[in-house]
């Protein structure tokens, strides 16, 4: 089985004669889409929304493409709220969703009218100290221990730094309403990435319980709920995708089986994405420029570790096509390299591919998401250009690569040395 990329040979070379590799690209047209299904499959609740979660690709055109989809904003930063600001998000359109929370971040996303997600119990007094407590809130909750769909672990929420106890919830919400708040929502983040339509329906039971019972217990309105994401996408070419109409369906049931005879039917659901809203529309296109033949087979590339982190850090797969070659046998195995002095700088490790010759394009899939936003500049490196593949087949840049004068900008004085 192979991925099929959104762009074709003779498009990246039309693309590169303006634009030169490395650089990450975006499918507008599969991003729409993709928000389409989501806002459908979720469309039987009136007060539904999705947050996007910017850290999974916070480029300002993104983000407009999203915003005109009907989406806001899930922020984690100072500079992300900014950036939606500056996007045109307005109130209720963004989530402030942090931890270890400085002050001035506080203001600031009181400031911009977001709704703010309070990780623990303890910044109840930060909060109502530099801005005040507002009459929307939000509170993360950890329910500890090991997460399970089945009898498949999915993930380990006791040893997450994120959320409050069950107990710590309830006595937030009994502070919070004291101090001024009218409207509760409840969010929770349990598992990253899953590929099972079984994730949200399991995580919205979990929080709808919690919803009732914290509602009998302090007599708080809560008005939404926030599965968070974790909603994930295949990056290996033998799962299959998500669906979320049946993931949609399956928190309808929940809804209705617990919220509604709770005579909690008003509440609004809302979804924070990242990955699966990106990750599958966008692509690091990069060149080989150098073959090794010692104790394995390499091919070098112009990209590397700091334009796409995450098989370096994760060792994570990420699916590799060859333009040009895609019916070709994969008779080659390569560890395919970047040239950071770090030998795990590799976007694939005895991968079975296509001959592979200088000059040939691969396309590295589903970057779309925890791309070009993890990037650094270890050795010097510079961040590549991000594109955007219109509906209508042009090609935009929207957001310039990085330069050496970029690099050096913060080092006060530096210029002058030279």
């Amino acid at each position: 089985m192979a991925k099929v990329p959104f762009i074709t040979k003779e498009k990246a070379e039309e693309i590169i004669q303006k634009f030169p590799t490395p650089f990450h690209i975006y499918d507008e047209k599969g991003i729409r889409e993709n928000a389409r299904r989501l806002k459908q499959a979720f469309a039987w609740n009136k007060g539904f929304k999705e947050f996007f979660a910017v850290k999974a690709t916070p480029t300002p055109a993104i983000l407009q493409i999203l915003k005109e989809e009907g989406c806001g904003t899930d922020c984690s930063s100072y500079a992300e709220l900014l950036m939606s600001k500056k996007c045109g998000f307005g109130c209720s359109e963004i989530m402030f969703s942090s931890n270890d929370t400085p002050e001035e971040e506080f203001r600031f996303a009181k400031e911009v009218g977001a709704i703010i997600n309070l990780d623990d119990i303890t910044h109840i007094e930060m909060l109502e100290r530099v801005c005040g407590v507002p009459e929307t809130i939000c509170c993360r909750y950890n329910p500890g221990g090991k997460f399970s769909i089945s009898t498949t672990i999915m993930d380990n929420p006791g040893d997450a730094k994120y959320g409050m106890t069950r107990e710590q919830i309830r006595d937030a919400f009994l502070q919070l309403k004291a101090k001024g708040a009218r409207n509760f929502g409840i969010h929770s983040f349990l598992a990253s990435n899953t590929v099972s339509n079984e994730y949200y329906p399991t995580l919205a039971k979990i929080l709808f319980r919690l919803a009732v019972e914290l509602q009998q217990e302090t007599g708080v309105h809560i008005s939404f709920i926030n599965l968070s994401g974790g909603v994930g996408v295949p990056y290996t070419p033998d799962k299959e995708p998500n669906d979320i109409m049946v993931i949609g369906q399956g928190v309808k049931e929940a809804f209705e089986e617990i919220l509604v005879p709770a005579g909690m039917g008003d509440v609004s659901i809302y979804t924070e994405l990242g990955r699966f809203m990106l990750a599958p529309y966008g692509h690091l296109v990069t060149k080989a420029i150098h073959e090794k033949h010692i104790y394995k087979e390499y091919i070098g590339v112009d990209a590397c570790a700091a334009n796409l982190m995450r098989p370096a850090m994760y060792g994570a797969y990420h699916h590799i096509t060859v333009l040009g070659k895609e019916n070709a046998p994969c008779d080659h195995v390569y560890d395919v390299t970047g040239s950071l002095c770090e030998n795990n700088d590799k976007f694939a490790i005895d991968r079975s591919l296509p001959k592979i010759d200088k000059g040939d394009i691969l396309v590295i899939h589903d970057t779309g998401a925890h791309g070009f936003a993890m990037g650094y500049n270890y050795n010097g490196r510079l961040h590549s250009a991000e594109l955007l593949l219109r509906e209508d087949g042009s090609v935009i840049e929207i957001r310039r690569p990085e330069t050496v004068e970029d690099y050096f900008a913060t080092l006060e004085g530096f210029w002058d040395c030279i």
